[in-house]
């Protein structure tokens, strides 16, 4: 038996099992509620997992690694350490908060949250957000789709495109059928899977790259290569200077996860509130170690270029791509192991597209066509809404990766920034400052969007100082714009109060 057939067969496999919990889980979808947010019963467990593998995509397994083959540790450390300080502050401050608001004010949504907190009768918080959803997850699902194309493409030879569509396909297929509990279950499953093709694909690769002195000494001869403090350009073979505030705006990753509305959304629908706890420590733990290995395997990867154990990659993002077929040619057991580390990257790609395309969905089905457009719709007609509106997104997402050479890393950086700068803001705001008020969390989500197209395509390109990552200066700007506009305004109603002081009494 090829190495070939056994890979095929432990992705087939992959896929039929995702499939398969969609149909078990779309037999308990009785209402939106269950469709949106799984009833609000999911575990401690399946809650932090589902949280941290919809939140790493593709990213982690491909876009991480990528960027520390090519460019040293610096980049991605810093980021990586970003998201490892975002991760614990948002289950520390946000996540039970959350919880127990939403569930007080009957939201299952992000922008529903947004009009109920501020007692936004006309939605026009809701509606806005909505339309931010739309706009910044239709990108980032792209992402996931380039990830699979990329994938089929180097191990089959299978066209992109079609790689793409036969992706898509089983994603939208176990979302439309189970809806948010089977992304949630399948997110548990899948986070295993990243973490097996993780610890497989390190212990690899030092192997074969000479052993972990061998990867140190090639790390250490290459300039800025293993320095936190500087960068390596592998063109001039040379080392670059790596400032204070170039890290800092790779912390500010970290600021992200406050606006991420597919993270948010498990901390609505955990069982219990009490629970966040157990969810925040499995979580964290999670994130730091699996970021970590990420990184090492990027400069594993490089060392075993080096020494001839792998090619010289021309894109670095197939890095652990590259290695699972090293792994799958050491007989059938191998090759059925390095199908389940390509299942991984699967896994990573569609934990995270499925969050992303019922995220979408709901915001479409229930803040667009309900809210703003005022349209009623029976607990059918809704979840039918959504499903359509899964495929449409799908669609599109498709269209806009079409290109083969687009970067996953950096679609998802500017997606991230997005949600980050529109969301963090007002969600912070909402939940800890009670003068917060219905327009400066207006003006303040605007402003932090349009910050991020602003700095992205304008500010950045005179370079310098300037050159920083847009969730930074977009996020503080949002903050600013939200803090004046509603000390500017008049403070929120007596309503909107006495829920504020409820929740603050209860957390």
């Amino acid at each position: 038996m090829s190495s070939t057939i056994c890979i095929t067969i432990a992705i087939v496999l992959y896929l039929v099992m995702m499939l398969y919990i969609g149909f078990i889980c779309s037999r308990r979808n009785s209402n939106v509620d269950d469709f949106y947010l799984g009833g609000r019963k999911l575990g401690p467990l399946v809650t932090a997992m589902s949280a941290e593998a919809s939140d790493m995509s593709s990213w982690l397994l491909m876009g991480l690694p990528g960027v520390a083959y090519v460019t040293g540790i610096a980049d991605p450390a810093w980021t990586a350490i970003g998201l490892a300080i975002g991760t614990y502050l948002n289950w520390l401050i946000v996540a039970r908060r959350i919880r127990i608001y939403t569930h007080m004010t009957d939201s299952i949504t992000i922008p529903d949250f947004f009009s109920n907190r501020y007692g936004d009768k006309k939605h026009l918080l809701s509606s806005v957000a909505a339309v931010i959803i739309i706009i910044f997850f239709i990108p980032y699902t792209a992402s996931g789709f380039a990830a699979c194309g990329k994938l089929f493409n180097m191990l089959f030879g299978l066209n992109y495109i079609t790689a793409m569509l036969i992706s898509a396909a089983i994603i939208v297929g176990y979302c439309t059928l189970g809806g948010f509990l089977a992304a949630s279950t399948t997110d548990l499953i899948q986070s295993i899977v990243m973490t097996i093709a993780l610890i497989v694909v390190i212990f690899y690769g030092i192997a074969n790259a000479g052993g972990w002195g061998a990867v140190m000494e090639n790390a250490r001869a290459l300039p800025g290569y293993f320095s936190l403090t500087q960068i390596y350009d592998p063109a001039s073979g040379t080392a670059s200077p790596y400032g204070a505030l170039t890290s800092a705006s790779m912390l500010a990753w970290g600021l992200g996860y406050f606006g991420m509305p597919h993270v948010l959304l498990r901390f609505m629908a955990i069982e219990d509130e009490d629970k966040v706890r157990v969810s925040r420590r499995i979580a964290t733990i999670w994130v730091v170690i699996s970021m970590t290995v990420a990184v090492l395997i990027g400069v594993v990867g490089l060392t075993m270029s080096k020494v001839g154990a792998l090619p010289a990659l021309e894109d670095s993002e197939t890095i652990i791509i590259a290695i699972a077929q090293s792994i799958s040619s050491h007989g059938i057991l191998a090759a059925l192991i390095a199908g389940v580390i390509l299942a991984g990257i699967l896994a990573a790609t569609m934990s995270t597209a499925d969050s992303q395309l019922l995220a979408a969905a709901s915001s479409v089905s229930q803040n667009i066509i309900r809210d703003l457009f005022g349209i009623k719709l029976s607990q059918k007609k809704s979840m039918t809404v959504a499903r359509v509106t899964v495929v449409i997104i799908a669609v599109i997402s498709i269209f806009l990766a079409r290109n083969p050479n687009s970067s996953v890393f950096r679609i998802v950086s500017f997606a991230w920034a997005g949600f980050g700068a529109t969301f963090g803001p007002v969600v912070l705001f909402a939940l800890f400052w009670k003068r917060s008020n219905m327009w400066g969390a207006l003006c303040g989500m605007i402003a932090g969007g349009v910050m991020v197209f602003v700095w992205k395509f304008g500010i950045s390109t005179l370079g310098g100082v300037f050159g920083i990552y847009e969730l930074l200066p977009a996020f503080l700007a949002a903050c600013a714009v939200n803090i004046i506009v509603s000390l500017l305004t008049p403070a929120p109603s007596a309503e909107v109060l006495q829920m504020y002081h409820k929740v603050a009494e209860m957390v």
